[in-house]
């Protein structure tokens, strides 16, 4: 099954090199979503897509927990802040992100956690990708009411972030703030972020 877009989005200003996938730079967070059912066996193969990403100690300390349909929707709208429920609302799921604070297998504090996390966040976002949906991983959440709501030890665990998951819609049906940024951002220079060798300077 693959999700018709709303729109043709433009990619042409960001600059790959030649051989990069376009998985990755045609990978993007848009706030525009139609709202629109996504059947609960693709969401199950997005959320196992994140299953088989790579951490520590293969230690897997990843939770997703997301909302199951209209009924649940509301309580998962609301652990977003304000700015964030205005557009989020019409996303077809809404989720958040946990990581296990300690390893299982002795208890002790496992600082590579949210890590982990990230790759498999990664993961599930390629895969939605796949059946032309998008994702956008949201900061802006009410971390102090998250486990509580949704039932998720504190003890064991910490929330990362949440996110919106979706069928893109049209800029135009944002809010004019938020439709003026809705676009593919443009990245840093490789040489920016990458050091390659290693010289003592002086």
């Amino acid at each position: 099954m693959f999700f018709e877009t709303a729109y043709e989005v433009d990619f042409s200003h960001r600059d790959p090199l030649h051989g990069v996938d376009p998985i990755f730079y045609k990978r993007w967070s848009p706030r525009s979503f139609k709202k629109q059912n996504i059947p609960v066996d693709i969401l199950k193969s997005i959320i196992d897509a994140a299953r088989w990403s790579p951490s520590c100690m293969n230690e897997q300390p990843w939770l997703f927990v997301t909302s199951g349909g209209e009924n649940d929707f509301g309580l998962f709208l609301d652990l977003l802040v304000e700015k964030n429920q205005v557009w989020a609302e019409n996303a077809s799921v809404l989720g958040f992100i946990f990581n296990r604070k300690t390893f299982a297998y002795d208890n002790t504090p496992n600082r590579w956690s949210a890590f982990d996390c990230g790759a498999a966040w990664m993961a599930l976002t390629l895969q939605a990708n796949r059946y032309g949906l998008y994702t956008h991983g949201i900061g802006g959440i009410k971390a102090d009411q998250v486990c509580k709501k949704l039932d998720v030890s504190e003890e064991m665990y910490e929330v990362i972030c949440g996110f919106a998951l979706g069928v893109i819609d049209t800029p135009d049906k944002l809010p004019l703030q938020l439709a003026e940024r809705e676009k593919p951002s443009a990245r840093k220079s490789l040489e920016e972020i990458w050091r390659h060798g290693y010289g003592i300077k002086g």
